[in-house]
């Protein structure tokens, strides 16, 4: 698995845990921070996963705007708490992430739905994450 691989997987993890235990997702990024710099191992996935998180922190309103606009009958809050962070780290990406070309951004955001979430969390994901690419 390559390096921002682990990145967008650590960015949904440290975004759903803080969604579902209700911790400011500030302190959520400390927190790994500390965590990443204790393992060596972690340091060059954590870089980007950095990237990810605070700059979701800096835009969470467009981003979440983006994908309640293109989600279809699915508010953010009626979404698996695991599909809105990989969502989330997509439509960061795709808004953001400036060297990521779209289809990288999709596909890694489809294999972690496919990986962590349910058989239509692939396709759902795959197509609000296609239709805010086409709107960008």
């Amino acid at each position: 698995m390559g390096a921002r691989t682990k990145a967008r997987k650590r960015a949904v993890d440290i975004l759903f845990s803080s969604d579902v235990v209700g911790t400011p997702l500030q302190e959520a990024i400390a927190a790994a921070e500390i965590i990443a710099s204790r393992e060596p191992d972690r340091q060059v996935s954590w870089s980007y996963a950095r990237d990810i998180l605070t700059g979701y922190l800096e835009s969470s309103d467009v981003v979440d705007e983006m994908i309640s606009s293109y989600s279809r009958n699915w508010s953010l809050t009626r979404m698996p708490a695991v599909d809105r962070a990989i969502l989330r780290v997509g439509a960061w990406e795709l808004l953001y992430g400036s060297d990521v070309p779209h289809e990288v951004a999709i596909s890694e955001a489809v294999a972690l739905a496919s990986e962590l979430s349910t058989d239509e969390s692939g396709p759902f994901v795959n197509g609000v994450l296609a239709s805010i690419a086409a709107a960008t």
